[in-house]
C-alpha cells in the first residue's frame, strides 16, 4: 500500500527513483510523484493514474535533473486521488519535500492549529500537514524539526524528507509503516520494501519504529526520537534479482503460480531432517509445546484462508483447540486469551497492520506469539517471540498465490510436529504425513501442466455475473480462497459458503446458469457435498466440481469434474487450490483485467 523510493547520491537520481516505483507498482497506488533538488530548487511533478503517464510527463525522469530526490506511488486515504493530493507535498515556500506512507490519525487537530497559525492547505491529505509542521519547527536543523515533528503526531508512517538549504542529505523515518534503507559505491536509497532498490543493491538496513536517518552520497546515520545516534547492523539480501522479474510469463501472478512446486518444497525441505521435522527457528522445547491448550490464529486475506484451513488441520492431528480471527476484528472484540494460549499471526509481508496490531495486543496481556511471514526481517518477524518463515522469496503480483501455498505447508508442519510431541499420532501415521507433504512439490506441477484444460472452462465464464463456491470442513476453507481469487482479479461478484448453510437462504439466489463450484476433497464428507450439489443443480446451476481421483461418483452430479492426485485429506487444500487459481487467473484474462495490479487493492495493507 503505498510505495516510497529515495536516491542521493553521484548519477541522476530521477531515473532511479522511476525505477524503484515501477517495482513497487504491485503494492496498489492511484497517483504518482517525484521531487528532485536540481541545485537551486526542488522541483515537483506529479500524475493521477499509473506510473507510466509520470514516466512520459517527465520524459522517464531526463526532465527532472538532480543528484538526490524522493517518490512516492498513492493509495488514496484522505482525499480523492488527483494531483493535489498527491505526494510529494510541499510547505508554502517550497523549500520542504516530504512523502509519506500511513496515516496521521490527529491530523485534523493538528490542520486546524497550523490553519490558525497562518499556514495554508493545498490539499485535503493527512500528510501536508507534516510538511507545514516541519517548516514550523525548522530552525536550521533538519533533525531538531523532525523530532519535534513526531512528538506531536499520533499514526503510522514512513517518511522521506528534504530541506533545500540541505541539499546534501535526505532523512528517512518510520513509525508502524516499513521502510529500509540501503546504499552502494554510487549513494543510497530508501525504499518502502526490498525489490525496489535490490537492483542497486543487497546490503540494506531496516529502519525501526521511530527511528531517522541522514542519508548523505556516501554514508547513513541513525537517530532515536530524542536525536541520539545508534549503530545499526546492515544485512544482506540473498534473493535472485531475477525472482522480482516476470523472466518472460506474461503475469508475475502467472510466474507465480508456476513457481509453487518450488516454494512448498522450500519451505518443506529444511524442516524435514532424516525421518523428523525439525523447526529450528521456532525455539519451542518439546515442553512448552505440551503446555499448549488453546491456539489464536490471527491473518487477514489469504492468510485468514491458510488459518481457517489450519484450524481443522490443527484441531484433528494435535487436538488442540483453535481459533481463527480476522486481525482486524482481533482486539476489537476484546479475545479471552487464557494461560497455555499460544498466538499465531499470519503474514506475507510482516507489515500487515492489521495482523501487527494483534501481535502487540497479545504480547501486552503477557502471552507467546508466533509469526508466520515470509519476509525476512519485517516487523512481525521481529517482534514476535519466535518465528517461522516460508520461503516463498518475492511475490510481486497482489493476489497471492504462492505465499498461500507456502503457510499451508507451513502450518501443516505445525500441526504434524504438535501432533507428534503430544502423542495423538501414532509413527506410523506421522510417517505417512511426511511421504504425502514428499510428493505435494510434484503433484501442484502436475495441476499446473494441465492448465488448458481450466483455460478453456474459465473462456466460458468471462461474462458471469455471480459464481458460488461451495464446501464442508477443509473444503469450506479451500472454497474461501478460490472464491477470493476470483472477486480480486476478475471483479466478479463471487461468495463462498459452507456446502451445509445453502438451505439457510443462499439457495434462493441460484438461477438458471448460475456457477456453482463445489469442492469435495474429504472423504467422510462426500456424500454430504454431492447432496447440495444435486440441490443447486435442480435449481438450474451450473456445477463446476473439484475432487480427488477415483471419486467418479460425483460426475452424476456435476456438469465438469476437475481431479486432484489423492493425498492425505489434511492436506488437500495444497491441491485443489491450483485450478481455482488458474480459473481465476484465466477469467480475469479473457475479461482484459489488470491481473498483477486490481483495482482499488494493495499487496501490503500497512495501514488499519
Amino acid at each position: 500500500m503505498c510505495g516510497i523510493v529515495g536516491y542521493i547520491g553521484k548519477k541522476q537520481a530521477a531515473p532511479i527513483i522511476l525505477d524503484g516505483l515501477a517495482r513497487l507498482e504491485y503494492r496498489g497506488y492511484d497517483s504518482a510523484g517525484m521531487a528532485i533538488f536540481d541545485g537551486e530548487r526542488i522541483n515537483i511533478k506529479k500524475s493521477v493514474g499509473r506510473l507510466k503517464i509520470l514516466e512520459n510527463l517527465t520524459h522517464d525522469g531526463k526532465m527532472m535533473p538532480g543528484l538526490l530526490g524522493i517518490g512516492h506511488t498513492r493509495w488514496a486515504t484522505h482525499g480523492a486521488p488527483n494531483n493535489e493530493n498527491s505526494h510529494p507535498h510541499f510547505n508554502e515556500d517550497e523549500t520542504i519535500a516530504v512523502v509519506h506512507n500511513g496515516i496521521i490519525e490527529n491530523y485534523l487537530a493538528l490542520r486546524k492549529k497550523m490553519t490558525d497559525k497562518g499556514y495554508h492547505f493545498r490539499s485535503e491529505t493527512d500528510t501536508e500537514v507534516l510538511a507545514h509542521l516541519l517548516d514550523y519547527y525548522y530552525k536550521g536543523n533538519p533533525l531538531e524539526a523532525i523530532t519535534k515533528v513526531l512528538h506531536r503526531v499520533s499514526g503510522s508512517y514512513a517518511l522521506g524528507i528534504m530541506f533545500a538549504d540541505h541539499p546534501d542529505e535526505i532523512f528517512a523515518v518510520r513509525k508502524d509503516s516499513p521502510l529500509i534503507v540501503g546504499q552502494n559505491e554510487d549513494g543510497c536509497f530508501i525504499a518502502s520494501d526490498v525489490p525496489a532498490i535490490l537492483k542497486y543493491t543487497r546490503t540494506v538496513t531496516y529502519v525501526e519504529n521511530q527511528e531517522i536517518v541522514r542519508l548523505r552520497e556516501d554514508h547513513m546515520h541513525f537517530y532515536t526520537v530524542d536525536e541520539e545516534e545508534i549503530a545499526k547492523t546492515p544485512v544482506t539480501i540473498d534473493w535472485d534479482a531475477n525472482a522480482a522479474e516476470k523472466g518472460g510469463y506474461e503475469h508475475f501472478m502467472l510466474k507465480e503460480m508456476y513457481e509453487q512446486p518450488k516454494t512448498v518444497s522450500d519451505t518443506i525441505s529444511p524442516r524435514l531432517k532424516g525421518n523428523e521435522i525439525v523447526i529450528e527457528e521456532l525455539n519451542m522445547s518439546d515442553d512448552e509445546i505440551r503446555a499448549i491448550k488453546k491456539i489464536h490464529i490471527v491473518a487477514c486475506g489469504s492468510a485468514y484462508h491458510t488459518g481457517v484451513t489450519a484450524k481443522y488441520v490443527m484441531e484433528g492431528l494435535a487436538r488442540i483447540p483453535v481459533e481463527v480471527d480476522v486481525a482486524s476484528e482481533f482486539r476489537y472484540r476484546n479475545p479471552i486469551l487464557e494461560e497455555g494460549a499460544l498466538v499465531i499471526v499470519i503474514s506475507q509481508s510482516g507489515e500487515t497492520a492489521d495482523s501487527l496490531a494483534a501481535l502487540r495486543e497479545s504480547k501486552a496481556r503477557g502471552f507467546k506469539v508466533l509469526g508466520i511471514v515470509n519476509v525476512v526481517g519485517s516487523s512481525i518477524a521481529r517482534e514476535a517471540d519466535n518465528v517461522m518463515y516460508t520461503w516463498a522469496g518475492p511475490e510481486i503480483a497482489v493476489a497471492t498465490t504462492k505465499a498461500y501455498s507456502a503457510q499451508l505447508v507451513a502450518l501443516y508442519l505445525l500441526a504434524i510436529k504438535f501432533a507428534q510431541v503430544k502423542e495423538t499420532i501414532d509413527e506410523i501415521e506421522f510417517d505417512g504425513m511426511l511421504e504425502d507433504l514428499k510428493r505435494l512439490p510434484d503433484q501442484i506441477e502436475l495441476l499446473l501442466n494441465n492448465k488448458q484444460r481450466i483455460q478453456r472452462f474459465a473462456n466460458r465464464y468471462i461474462g458471469a455475473k455471480d459464481v458460488f463456491f461451495i464446501g464442508r470442513g477443509i473444503d469450506y476453507a479451500i472454497s474461501l480462497e478460490g472464491s477470493l481469487k476470483l472477486k480480486e482479479i476478475s471483479y466478479i461478484h463471487s461468495e463462498a459458503y459452507a456446502a451445509g448453510e445453502l438451505k439457510h437462504g443462499t439457495i434462493s439466489l441460484i438461477e438458471e446458469g448460475t456457477l456453482v463450484a463445489a469442492v469435495s476433497t474429504q472423504p467422510a464428507l462426500y456424500q454430504k457435498t454431492i447432496s447440495n450439489m444435486v440441490e443447486v443443480k435442480a435449481r438450474g446451476a451450473f456445477v463446476l466440481a473439484v475432487t480427488c481421483e477415483g471419486n467418479k461418483e460425483i460426475e452424476k452430479a456435476a456438469d465438469y469434474v476437475i481431479y486432484i492426485p489423492e493425498t492425505n485429506a489434511y492436506f488437500a487444500n495444497s491441491l485443489a487450490i491450483i485450478p481455482l487459481q488458474l480459473f481465476g487467473y484465466y477469467v480475469a484474462v479473457g475479461k482484459g483485467c489488470d491481473v498483477d495490479k486490481p483495482r482499488n487493492l494493495a499487496k501490503s495493507v500497512t495501514v488499519e
